[in-house]
């Protein structure tokens, strides 16, 4: 048996936080002991060793740089030359993992199959674990025709927006629609054959998504509003819509997507009492609206800006 998380990002991690993910977890965490610049020093969760020895064979792997406006006050990169330059180091760190045999990109159906079946008894020692390239949040296409060159680089699933505002769709903790560009963008992704992921997308920016893609959904990280309310998760309006749309959603570990008494900032996952049960719960209602398992996955997001 081998596992698919359908959400790792591994190159922010790399790239940003500075982890050289060929080392276990433990090394990991004894080199950053007494770093302060990051919230989640010495508590890192993943490396690829680790995810060999849990039978991780194939993960969605993320790029992810958010382009932000003057008028926003998230952390991000002032334009989109920035964020595309930012996505490309990731990307080159990805390549730099598969020259070493630590990674392989999967980019069709063929490639995913072979790699499944290396991985579906006894993989060979050292392995290389398959990764499908995702894009979190698109504000790094600097124009809509530039995601043919993503796609070319091995790009097969896109998200439109992360948190906030976002240039093409509006993400979590914000609303409205798509706008022309968004559509245009869409359009686009039909033409590539490209999967749309409906993670992080506003409510408004959902449901005119939906109406407007043509192609292949999924929901690479995301848990349920009607055990955890806020506008982070899925109501059971919009996971009715997934199912309908053959998507499968990705159960996600954020210990404040689990609880609905987590306070932000205050609660730990130590003294919450989280647990992988409660991950369970939001899989089970998923599993009761559709009346069947084949909707349900794992996208952890471990490691995602926080740690254990």
């Amino acid at each position: 048996m081998w596992i698919l998380d359908a959400h790792l990002d591994l190159s922010m991690n790399a790239m940003e936080w500075n982890r050289d993910l060929t080392r276990s977890v433990a090394e990991i965490r004894d080199r950053e002991q007494g770093q302060t610049d990051k919230p989640d020093r010495g508590q890192g969760t993943v490396a690829l060793p680790d995810m060999r020895r849990g039978r991780v064979g194939i993960c969605v792997a993320t790029q992810i740089a958010r382009y932000v406006k003057p008028t926003n006050n998230l952390q991000g990169w002032y334009s989109p030359e920035q964020a595309w330059a930012q996505t490309q180091g990731q990307l080159s760190w990805y390549r730099a993992m598969e020259e070493r045999g630590e990674l392989l990109q999967l980019t069709d159906a063929e490639a995913l199959n072979a790699h499944a079946e290396l991985w579906a008894d006894d993989p060979p020692e050292g392995a290389p674990i398959g990764y499908i390239l995702s894009l979190e949040g698109a504000d790094s296409i600097i124009t809509p025709d530039r995601l043919e060159r993503s796609y070319a680089q091995g790009l097969r699933a896109l998200g439109l927006a992360h948190y906030g505002p976002g240039t093409y769709a509006q993400g979590t903790t914000h609303t409205g629609g798509l706008g022309p560009r968004g559509k245009e963008l869409l359009q686009e992704m039909d033409r590539l054959g490209m999967i749309l992921d409906a993670t992080h997308l506003c409510d408004d920016s959902f449901w005119e998504a939906m109406d407007i893609f043509q192609g292949p959904v999924w929901a690479s990280h995301n848990n349920c509003r009607a055990l955890v309310p806020n506008d982070r998760q899925f109501s059971d309006e919009q996971i009715r819509c997934l199912i309908e749309r053959g998507a499968v959603i990705g159960g996600v570990l954020d210990a404040w997507m689990l609880l609905a008494d987590w306070q932000r900032g205050l609660t730990t996952p130590k003294e919450s009492g989280v647990k992988l049960e409660h991950v369970l719960d939001h899989m089970d209602h998923i599993c009761q609206l559709a009346g069947n398992a084949r909707h349900i996955g794992i996208g952890t997001d471990l490691d995602g800006g926080y740690g254990r």
